[in-house]
Order: structure tokens, then C-alpha cells, then sequence
């Protein structure tokens, strides 16, 4: 059975897509802890991400940096968190989130509820 995140890379759950190329499928979190927290996963259903071959998690890794490039300059953050966590989802998935100190990267405060609009304008802007 295909996990959420193949579902979404498929279009059968809609997303606030980010990025896409062959391999690779970025589109933000619905539970953002920022405005452009973003997950990037692989098209490849892998559980783990240090399951993925090398080549694959090489390419995920500058796929990312090309995204998180994109999210310091929209939100002016210092540094953009980049975290692996969660067994929620058995789909290999990384967390880009803005920082600006380490209190921002912690999964269990309050997460922003923002508008459908919001969202989508967060996206475009990190598609450009």
C-alpha cells in the first residue's frame, strides 16, 4: 500500500507543492512549525532515509539545499534547520525549517494554522 507521501507525489492528495524533478518531490508541511517549513522526500517508497542508496540520498541531500536556499532568502531566517524525525510516515522525509534560534525547531510547541491562500502563496513564492 502506498504511503501518504506516494499518494501525494501521485496527486491523489493534494499539496502545496514546492519542488520536483525525476526523483525528488518537496511541498510543505500542513503543520508547519514555520512559514516555509517544507518536507522534501524521494520518489522512491524507502521507511528510512539511511536506507536509501547513496546515490539517492546524495541527490536528496543537494535537491534540499536548493530548497532551503530558497526558504532563507523568503523568510529572512539565519539558518534553515534541516531535521529528520518522525515513524509516523514509513517514507524517507526531511525537514526544512526556518530558524532563527534552536526553540524554533521544537516539534511540540503550538504549530502556525495558516489559510489555504497562505499556504499557496508560500509555495509560489518558493517556486520561483
Amino acid at each position: 500500500m502506498a504511503t501518504i507521501f506516494s499518494r501525494i507525489i501521485a496527486g491523489e492528495i493534494p499539496s502545496y507543492k514546492v519542488a520536483e524533478n525525476d526523483h525528488y518531490y518537496a511541498f510543505l508541511d500542513i503543520n508547519p512549525l514555520a512559514k516555509g517549513h517544507t518536507l522534501v522526500v524521494p520518489k522512491q517508497e524507502v521507511d528510512y532515509l539511511y536506507d536509501l542508496d547513496d546515490e539517492t540520498l546524495q541527490g536528496m541531500i543537494v535537491f534540499a539545499k536548493q530548497i532551503a536556499q530558497k526558504i532563507k532568502a523568503f523568510s529572512g531566517c539565519n539558518r534553515v534547520a534541516t531535521v529528520v524525525l518522525g515513524l509516523e510516515v514509513p517514507h524517507a522525509h526531511i525537514h526544512l525549517i526556518p530558524m532563527n534560534s534552536e526553540k524554533d525547531v521544537d516539534f511540540s510547541r503550538e504549530k502556525l494554522v495558516l489559510t489555504p491562500e497562505e499556504f499557496a502563496e508560500i509555495a509560489a513564492a518558493l517556486r520561483e
